[in-house]
């Protein structure tokens, strides 16, 4: 990947969590359209971002006190300071407005405003509760595992039957057949998520049963051209068909 094209994803990304702290503000999420259930993941890590913010906080003050006599160094000091704590209040509305999404299609997994995956309910095999603590050195180790982890751990592991493709913050395309994630309510995560995939399923095979019917509808039963034909073909050369009256061929009846 070019440099260009990494600042440019950077910028894009700078620009997202900054957005997410106007929605934030009002109270909205960002994706979720009507009908479709939010999976909140943000819970996790509030404690640890809000305790970060308030030491960002106490720093600012203090470099403000220090640096009261340099003007220059006071305020470029000021803006980075202020920056940091936007930087990390960011960093949780992204994740209170970006929540994890189960539609009637796809079940589409956030991490803040960094990357999303989509998985299509029907390449879903199995979902289940599974509580676990990443280390760093077993993060997307095994290539074919992506781990949305919250606050260093998941709670959902998700496999599935085809592999989808997962992007990540500066472009790298990864095949994943296995995806962990947290949700502040795990198991009611799974349990939607489940159900989703039965209704899915439903609707899938009616689909299916729908699109036989148009096809037998538009082809017409089979044998039926063919009796239709045999039939005009016996009429025509007065050949009597089974069960008929033998008068149409002009033979002799032998009365019993």
């Amino acid at each position: 990947m070019s440099r260009g094209t990494a600042l440019r994803r950077l910028a894009a990304h700078e620009g997202r969590w900054l957005t997410s702290l106007v929605w934030w503000v009002a109270r909205r999420r960002i994706g979720v359209a009507p009908g479709e259930r939010a999976l909140g993941y943000a819970g996790a890590q509030a404690a640890i971002v809000y305790g970060l913010t308030f030491v960002c906080v106490v720093e600012t003050v203090g470099l403000g006190v220090l640096l009261a006599g340099k003007a220059v160094v006071h305020e470029v000091m000021l803006f980075v300071d202020v920056y940091t704590v936007l930087t990390v209040l960011g960093f949780q509305a992204a994740a209170v407005t970006r929540p994890h999404v189960l539609g009637a299609a796809e079940l589409r997994l956030r991490d803040g405003a960094r990357r999303e995956i989509r998985i299509p309910l029907e390449r879903i095999a199995s979902v289940r509760y599974d509580l676990r603590f990443v280390r760093e050195q077993e993060k997307d180790g095994g290539g074919e595992v992506a781990e949305l982890a919250v606050a260093g751990q998941t709670s959902v592991t998700v496999e599935l039957s085809e592999p989808v493709v997962a992007v990540r913050l500066l472009g790298r395309r990864e095949t994943v057949r296995t995806v962990r994630f947290h949700a502040d309510e795990a198991r009611a995560a799974v349990t939607a998520v489940r159900e989703g995939m039965a209704v899915r399923g439903e609707v899938a095979a009616r689909e299916e049963a729908t699109a036989r019917a148009g096809v037998l509808e538009a082809g017409g039963a089979p044998g039926t051209s063919e009796a239709s034909g045999a039939s005009g073909a016996s009429k025509a050369s007065g050949t009597p068909e089974a069960g008929g009256a033998p008068e149409a061929a002009g033979a002799p009846v032998r009365r019993v």
